[in-house]
């Protein structure tokens, strides 16, 4: 049995002490001339001995360890589960009501988890019912175990995506899904812009609840739009879509024809109306060429030097125009692009592209079959409406090629190839400008925003923020990365759009890579909230409401908390509390012993 661990001096001195008195009383029992109650006598002086002995020195018992468990109600718990935790714990389990959770009977308000960890330091298990905590809550708790127990279900959007940040022109898409559907009739998701309903979708009841919404803003700017969920027999709920629409810098654009055409023509006047500075020269004849110039002074364009290239961004040429360059020529074409200066555009014909085309092995054309009666259909992300166009050749597929436009059976019709630090797009789609005289306007526009968007050399690395949170909320702490090629100076500023102080930004180098930063910010209140710095460095990001999409949030914390489970299941596993605690005896029983079997001897002496 194990005993307490005294100093070995007492130990072993009392331990002789009372094996000496025990072997005495043994002696003199033996010894005595009554031979009645010899017996007695030596049992009682055996039991005296050793109850001195267990009396300085009890043995130690395994108790079971109290419960160091604790119950946390947060918003949507469930009334049936606390009571049936608390019949497993026991009634004494403290209860603790976070956040906007409604107060059960001798629940305890708590403001702060950092509250609980200080004054229950010895928490072992949080078993937290309801919605759970929010992401930046779990760090609080350090390694405390902590047990999800569910509560009432969210009903309405059950996920929702769409970017954040948006190029004017370019289509927003809203993809996500609601909770099944139960009961008659069916569901309506509106999308609401610029004052009406732009897209809606009807889900049907036990059908597919996913649901995918467009529209193309008009304007520049932070926009809220809004998401309208329509069900039978319950009230319309409607959740916030913050979008940033931006207008980047229009790149300069060279078009280079061979001979006069109406395709280049219409792309040039398509280009000056969206306000491109565009450039187009058109061979007239030999040694002879014809320039136009919009949105930008005029220039000498005869021959393509390195000086006249940097002025561009993208180069729209035809294949006849790249096989009359001349060597000098290309050698600058070329160097520009594989710099990350420049980016090429080809429109090719139905012939393999000339053999000074950058990446030309890559793009290998194949003719098509003769065109039947109804013009072929191409497709796109993103394209407004039906596309036909004739497609005498396509691209055949390669590793190394991106595929931009394609038309039946998955043929290349357009495509992208990284060359160095820049692109080169082929496209063998001829007479675009169909589109515009059909009134196909918008389809026009998005395949060569598409075409262009590809060529454009990738822009030179800037200070890039962004928020560690998918749904920022007022009074929870928000990380803010920041990306820049030195750390900054001067501390970044953030502040609310809507008005309000700017507080300055604490910044955090990375130990590991000195270009990344964070910084810890609180926001006070929902709505657009706007970092500047460092130097004109700007960027805006949206503080929901605390109760708008309250099924993403729920989704963000569940795996927020199975994730922190995982992470210390092994921490807590080998550093478990163990169930049962070692205590002492209590010493008074031992001592009654020895004055029992101490009154008895003295009794039978003088009986």
């Amino acid at each position: 049995m194990p005993v307490l661990s005294p100093a070995p001096a007492l130990y072993y001195g009392l331990l002789a002490g009372c094996l000496l008195l025990g072997l005495g009383l043994l002696a003199l029992a033996w010894r005595r001339p009554r031979q009645r109650q010899r017996a007695g006598r030596m049992l009682a002086g055996a039991v005296a001995a050793g109850a001195l002995w267990l009396t300085a020195f009890p043995p130690l018992r395994q108790l079971p360890a109290a419960r160091a468990e604790a119950i946390l109600l947060t918003e949507g718990y469930a009334p049936d589960t606390l009571r049936q935790l608390l019949r497993q714990l026991g009634a004494g389990t403290p209860v603790w009501a976070f956040g906007d959770a409604a107060p059960a009977a001798k629940a305890r308000s708590l403001a702060s988890l950092l509250t609980l960890a200080e004054q229950r330091p010895a928490l072992r298990r949080l078993h937290v019912l309801g919605h759970g905590l929010p992401t930046a809550d779990l760090p609080i708790l350090s390694q405390m175990m902590v047990s999800e127990h569910p509560g009432t279900p969210v009903t309405g959007f059950k996920t929702a995506y769409w970017p954040a940040q948006l190029s004017l022109g370019e289509v927003l898409q809203i993809e996500g899904a609601l909770d099944p559907l139960k009961g008659p009739g069916p569901a309506w998701v509106v999308l609401r812009a610029a004052g009406g309903g732009r897209d809606s979708v009807r889900l049907l009841a036990g059908g597919d609840s996913s649901f995918r919404l467009r529209y193309q803003p008009k304007t520049a700017g932070l926009a809220t739009y809004e998401l309208l969920l329509r069900r039978p027999g319950q009230p319309p709920r409607t959740e916030p879509v913050p979008v940033e629409i931006t207008t980047p810098a229009l790149p300069a654009l060279l078009l280079l024809a061979a001979t006069p055409s109406f395709e280049f023509k219409f792309l040039k006047n398509y280009l000056a109306e969206a306000h491109y500075p565009v450039a187009l020269r058109t061979s007239v004849s030999r040694g002879l060429v014809q320039t136009d110039f919009v949105n930008q002074p005029r220039l000498n364009l005869d021959r393509l030097t390195p000086a006249l290239l940097a002025r561009f961004a993208v180069v729209v040429a035809d294949a006849a125009t790249l096989a009359a360059l001349s060597g000098t020529e290309t050698q600058a074409l070329q160097a520009a692009i594989r710099n990350g200066r420049l980016g090429l555009i080809t429109l090719a014909e139905a012939a393999p592209l000339p053999r000074n085309a950058p990446a030309r092995a890559d793009f290998a054309v194949l003719p098509r079959p003769a065109p039947p009666a109804n013009l072929p259909a191409l497709t796109w992300p993103a394209a407004p409406g039906e596309a036909r166009a004739p497609l005498p050749a396509q691209l055949q597929p390669r590793p190394n090629l991106r595929p931009l436009i394609t038309g039946p059976q998955k043929a290349v019709a357009a495509a992208s190839r990284r060359v160095g630090l820049g692109f080169a797009v082929v496209s063998v789609v001829p007479e675009t400008f169909r589109w515009g005289l059909q009134g196909h306007a918008a389809v026009y526009a998005s395949f060569w925003n598409r075409l262009l968007t590809a060529a454009v050399p990738p822009a030179p690395a800037e200070a890039v923020w962004h928020a560690g949170s998918r749904w920022p909320r007022p009074a929870q702490p928000l990380t803010l990365h920041l990306a820049a090629g030195a750390f900054p100076t001067t501390s970044p500023t953030v502040a609310a759009l809507a008005g309000g102080p700017a507080v300055r930004l604490a910044l955090r180098q990375d130990t590991r890579l000195p270009e990344w930063s964070t910084a810890q910010f609180w926001p006070g209140a929902p709505g657009w909230h706007q970092v500047r710095g460092p130097g004109r460095s700007r960027h805006s990001f949206y503080v929901y409401p605390a109760t708008a999409w309250p099924g993403p949030e729920l989704q963000a914390r569940q795996q927020a908390a199975e994730q922190r489970h995982l992470e210390s299941q092994s921490a807590t596993a080998s550093a478990a509390a163990p169930e049962t605690v070692a205590e002492p005896w209590p010493a008074g029983w031992f001592f009654g012993l020895f004055l029992l079997a101490a009154g008895y001897l003295w009794l039978e002496e003088k009986l």
